[in-house]
């Protein structure tokens, strides 16, 4: 019961500080939509799609997983600032759960990731997306688990470089080859990849998601993809939460 208020508590204390930064918000928001206004007619054109809501089937989940893995290669940085400015420091006076700290600020980071995927399928519905809100509630479940095991490998990394130049050189080293093996803008396939390409995509985790995601955008449930998906995401993200709070623990300690 604990460790849930202390969850509690350090949720809203991240949210209020992210809502309180209208920059941010406005960043959030105008992303995604600017990457629907003006990559979907080049996407309709390269892949010959007879209409933009069947090219919006592979562009859109490309995007909200792109939206995942950034929200949570990003958490580091607030982890880093708070480093900076005292704040972890004094989490080793108080008797608040050390897995709290950690999942605290990344279940905020979720529910506003979630709030921006949202506004992108009500978004792409206007330009002509076809909306199987079962598929996309089952794809919300896939994202979260990216979007952790994203978060939680980036505050591990933040703790361990404690220095913000450092930090961001490893995330953004990862950043492209991620994206780029994943097929998040275009697919991945035998018509678009060199055959090493698409081996190489096989070991990373947003490659299985990206998948995934396209064939639940269009309600195909039992596409092995999508269990595919589940099966390498959930003990990925089950291992990543432990080594990051094993890290904040010694931190924290």
């Amino acid at each position: 019961m604990k460790v849930a208020t202390d969850i509690g508590l350090l949720y809203k204390r991240y949210t209020r500080q992210m809502l309180r930064n209208p920059i941010w918000l406005f960043v959030g928001f105008s992303t995604p939509v600017l990457y629907l206004a003006l990559f979907t007619p080049l996407l309709k054109q390269v892949t010959r799609a007879p209409s933009t809501g069947i090219a919006l089937e592979l562009f859109l989940p490309g995007i909200m997983s792109l939206m995942a893995f950034a929200s949570g290669s990003s958490a580091g940085f607030s982890t880093i600032f708070e480093l900076q400015g005292g704040v972890i420091e004094r989490f080793r006076v108080t008797p608040t759960s050390r897995f709290a700290i950690l999942i605290g600020p990344i279940l905020s980071g979720l529910s506003m990731m979630l709030v921006f995927d949202l506004v992108v399928v009500f978004v792409g519905i206007g330009f002509g997306f076809d909306a199987h809100w079962g598929g996309l509630a089952v794809l919300a479940v896939l994202l979260c688990l990216l979007a952790t095991t994203f978060a939680a490998f980036s505050v591990a990394t933040a703790i361990s470089t404690k220095e913000i130049s450092a930090f961001a050189a490893v995330i953004n080293g990862i950043n492209l080859p991620l994206l780029l093996l994943a097929g998040v803008l275009l697919p991945i396939s035998s018509q678009t990849a060199p055959a090493w390409m698409q081996v190489l995509a096989h070991f990373n985790p947003l490659y299985y998601l990206v998948v995934a995601s396209r064939a639940l955008a269009v309600d195909a449930y039992g596409r092995p993809e999508v269990w595919q998906a589940f099966a390498v995401l959930a003990p990925i993200c089950a291992a990543m939460l432990a080594w990051a709070t094993r890290i904040f623990r010694r931190a924290v300690a």
